[in-house]
């Protein structure tokens, strides 16, 4: 059971993630869907940076790794977003 808990966790974030990148959009001016999937890529980017930033709060050996990664990510994430727009 807690095995399906966990994989309905990231189904969930798949979801969220595919809505918040605008999935209607291309159904209503009927345009290609390749713009939701680079959507969906780059904000798991951003979460992955968050994950390692939070990792770094509460790391003793690796803190500065996780800092510097987690910026890395987040920062790219934030290029990309922009390159979009």
């Amino acid at each position: 059971m807690p095995k399906m808990i966990t994989g309905f966790k990231y189904l969930y974030l798949v979801a969220f993630f595919t809505l918040l990148s605008g999935f209607f959009y291309p159904i209503i001016t009927k345009t290609s869907f390749d713009i939701v999937v680079i959507g969906v890529i780059i904000l798991f980017i951003g979460l992955a940076g968050a994950i390692l930033l939070y990792k770094s709060t509460t790391s003793e050996k690796r803190r500065m790794i996780f800092l510097i990664a987690g910026f890395a990510l987040i920062s790219t994430s934030l290029y990309f977003i922009y390159q979009i727009i």
